[in-house]
């Protein structure tokens, strides 16, 4: 059973959560029902939790792939550590301005070496 995969999902909803707590405040403090009512504070709230949502559930399904197919735990363990670090910092870069900033630029290059490497490490496993 992927248990390290496991782990690292329900830490990744935890952190969806956190995401969505802001947006529902938003919506409810200023009365906004659907979408964001032309407030740039409650776009950039859904931006964020957007791009979570647009990058974390496949990057879990290839974790829990490789994990059944027999990576190495050290190397599950690493993926999914970076994947949450890089969810993390790339929501809280974000979420402090739609301009360069350290958290979206190091949150986003960590999730995109993540990809690659597990990419990469499925490609090994299928083909050995």
């Amino acid at each position: 059973m992927p248990k390290i995969t496991l782990l690292f999902a329900a830490l990744h909803v935890l952190l969806m959560l956190a995401l969505l707590v802001p947006i529902s405040r938003h919506r409810h403090a200023h009365r906004i029902g659907l979408g964001d009512g032309g407030d740039k504070a409650l776009a950039r709230k859904i931006r964020v939790h957007g791009n979570f949502v647009e990058h974390a559930p496949f990057a879990l399904l290839v974790l829990a792939l490789l994990e059944l197919c027999g990576l190495p735990a050290a190397a599950t363990w690493a993926f999914g550590g970076a994947l949450l670090l890089g969810r993390a910092l790339h929501a809280v870069g974000l979420s402090r301005g739609g301009g360069y900033s350290i958290g979206r630029f190091w949150g986003t290059a960590l999730t995109w070496l993540v990809f690659l490497l597990m990419a990469l490490a499925g490609l090994w496993l299928s083909l050995r």
